[in-house]
C-alpha cells in the first residue's frame, strides 16, 4: 500500500523522503524487518525501539515510523507521531482493510471472568448456525484453526490480522478479551466495538511494567467503553456506577442480583449429580427463564449472566441460549474431567493466592467429604507466591499432592519446600510426588465417594517447562493417563 494511505487520519509530520512510498508490511520487532516494510519504533518496558531503527534501515526498511527524530542513513522515509503504538494500531487497521467493521465485535474485560464469558459467547453464537470468532487468553480460534497468541491481547497489528483472516473465512461475530495492558498500550486503539462488556474489578496488575496505581488500572479498563456502541455492565461490582458514569456508549445496561437491573438473577442454587457440579437460577428482565450450567461457582452465574445478555442484543433465540450453556466447557477454567460418577475431578488455571482462594471457597460450597489439590509451583518466580498457595490450601483443602509445574531452572524438590512453609500455618496434609501424572493417580486412587479433586496451576498450557525446554503435556491427558494406570493397578 502506499504510506500516504495508511497514514489517513493520523497527526503526523513527514521530516524525511516520500509518503507517496510504497509499503508492503508493518513491522515492530527489528528482528522480522523484511525489504520495503515501513519499521515502528516502539518503547517497551525492557527495550526502546528508536535504538534498532539505523538496523531496520540496513536491513531494507523503507519507513520509519518514530517519536524522536533520527539520524538515519539513505533516503528512507522518516515519519514522526506523538505514539508509535496508537500509529501501529491505526494503520494495521488500514493495512487489513479495516476488518472491525465486518464482524460484529464483543469485547470484555475485568480483572477476573473474560475467558469464561469470551467462550460461553463464542458456544452460543456457534450453536446459533453462526460463525465465532475468539482472541483471548488460550488464543485465537475460529472454526477449524487455532493460532497461538502469547498474550490475552495481541498486539494491534496481529488483532486486525487475526480479525481479516476470520471475517474471510466467514464469520460474522468476534468475541475477544480486552486486557487492561492491551487498552494502556493502544493495542484496541480505534476499534469500534459493538458491545463491551464490564465483569468486575479488583487489584492486579500493579507493579513494574503493568499499572502505576489502582486508579490508572481501573481508568484503562473504563476506557474501553468509550470505543463501544453499546455496554453491559454487573451492577452487582462495587465500582460498576464509576464505570456507567464514564461511558460513552450509546446505550448501557445493567445485570445483577441487586436494585433495578436490566437483567436481574434470584434463587440460585449450586447443585452435584455422580460426580458433576453444577449451579442454576431464575432469570428476569430482558428475558424470563431457567438457567441450568453443569459447571460450578456462583461466579459462572455472573459470567453466564453477561454472555446471555450480550446474545439476547445480538438477537440470538432464548431456546439457542439455554441449551449451549448447559454444556458449556472453559478449557482450564473449573474444567470438569469426567472419568468418575464416584468423584469430581476439576482442573483450574489458578497459580497464586487469590484465584486458589477463590475456587477452594467455591468447591467448598459443595460441601463434599473431602478436597484434594495436586499442585506445584513455577520456578524462577516469586517465592512468595508458592508459601501463598501453600497457606491457602492448608486453610481450605484436605489434602494436598506437591508435584511439578513449570519448575523451569530450579529443582522441583526446592519449590515444593517453599509451599510446604505455606502449609505449615494450618498443619496441612500433604505428600510429594514430583511425576505429575504419577500425582495425580494418587489423588485419583485415595479419593473417597463425593470428593473433588482439584489439579491447579497448569489449565489450559499445553507444555511442561523443564530447564529450559517445553515438553508436551496436557492436564486432560494426564487426567485420563492416571485414572487409567489406578484402573491397571486394581
Amino acid at each position: 500500500m502506499k504510506l500516504k494511505d495508511l497514514l489517513d487520519n493520523i497527526d503526523y509530520k513527514c521530516i524525511s523522503g516520500d509518503i507517496s512510498a510504497d509499503v508492503n508490511d508493518l513491522i515492530y520487532d527489528s528482528r522480522k524487518v523484511v525489504c520495503g516494510c515501513a519499521f515502528f519504533c516502539i518503547s517497551g518496558a525492557v527495550t526502546n525501539g528508536h535504538m534498532y531503527a539505523e538496523d531496520a534501515v540496513k536491513k531494507g526498511a523503507s519507513v520509519i515510523i518514530a517519536e524522536e527524530p533520527l539520524k538515519l542513513a539513505g533516503d528512507v522515509t522518516q515519519i514522526l507521531v506523538k505514539s508509535s503504538r496508537a500509529a501501529l494500531a491505526h494503520m494495521s487497521a488500514i493495512f487489513f482493510g479495516n476488518p472491525a467493521k465486518r464482524v460484529k465485535l464483543v469485547g470484555i474485560t475485568g480483572t477476573k471472568g473474560k475467558t469464561s464469558v469470551s467462550y460461553m459467547i463464542k458456544d452460543i453464537i456457534d450453536r446459533s448456525g453462526h460463525a465465532c470468532g475468539l482472541i483471548g487468553t488460550v488464543g485465537a480460534f475460529w472454526k477449524d484453526n487455532k493460532v497461538k497468541t502469547g498474550l490475552t491481547t495481541p498486539e494491534s497489528y496481529v488483532i486486525h490480522s487475526l480479525l481479516r483472516q476470520m471475517a474471510d473465512d466467514g464469520c460474522d461475530y468476534v468475541v475477544m478479551e480486552v486486557s487492561s495492558q492491551a487498552i494502556m498500550l493502544d493495542r484496541t486503539a480505534g476499534i469500534e466495538f459493538d458491545i463491551a462488556i464490564f465483569m468486575n474489578f479488583s487489584p492486579d496488575h500493579i507493579g513494574k511494567g503493568e499499572h502505576s496505581s489502582l486508579e490508572e488500572y481501573r481508568k484503562c479498563k473504563q476506557r474501553l467503553f468509550k470505543q463501544a456502541k453499546i455496554g453491559i455492565f454487573n451492577a452487582d461490582d462495587e465500582v460498576c456506577d464509576l464505570f456507567v458514569r464514564q461511558s460513552a456508549c450509546e446505550k448501557n445496561y445493567l445485570f445483577g442480583s441487586y436494585g433495578e437491573t436490566d437483567l436481574h438473577v434470584e434463587n440460585i442454587k449450586q447443585w452435584s449429580s455422580k460426580g458433576v457440579l453444577g449451579v442454576s437460577y431464575r432469570l428476569s428482565g430482558i428475558i424470563d427463564a431457567e438457567v441450568v450450567l453443569e459447571i460450578p461457582g456462583r461466579f459462572n452465574v455472573y459470567n453466564s449472566m453477561a454472555s446471555i445478555f450480550a446474545c439476547c442484543l445480538l438477537g440470538i433465540d432464548t431456546d439457542t441460549i439455554l441449551k449451549a450453556l448447559k454444556h458449556v466447557r472453559i478449557p482450564g477454567r473449573v474444567e470438569l474431567i469426567p472419568v468418575s460418577d464416584m468423584f469430581s475431578v476439576i482442573v483450574d488455571y489458578a497459580h497464586n493466592e487469590v484465584s486458589t482462594r477463590s475456587v477452594l471457597e467455591t468447591l467448598r460450597e459443595y460441601n463434599p467429604p473431602h478436597i484434594i489439590c495436586v499442585y506445584g509451583a513455577g520456578g524462577n518466580r516469586s517465592r512468595l507466591r508458592r508459601y501463598d498457595m501453600g497457606e491457602v490450601t492448608g486453610e481450605l483443602a484436605d489434602f494436598s499432592v506437591l508435584t511439578c509445574d513449570n519448575p523451569r531452572d530450579e529443582e522441583i524438590s526446592d519449590i515444593n519446600e517453599d509451599i510446604k512453609a505455606g502449609l505449615a500455618k494450618h498443619n496441612g496434609k500433604y505428600i510429594e510426588i514430583e511425576d505429575r501424572v504419577e500425582a495425580i493417580a494418587y489423588a485419583i486412587e485415595h479419593a473417597a465417594e463425593g470428593d473433588i479433586i482439584l489439579l491447579l496451576g497448569k489449565g489450559h498450557e499445553d507444555y511442561m517447562e523443564i530447564k529450559g525446554v517445553k515438553y508436551p503435556y496436557s492436564e486432560r491427558e494426564a487426567v485420563i493417563k492416571a485414572y487409567e494406570l489406578v484402573k491397571g493397578r486394581r
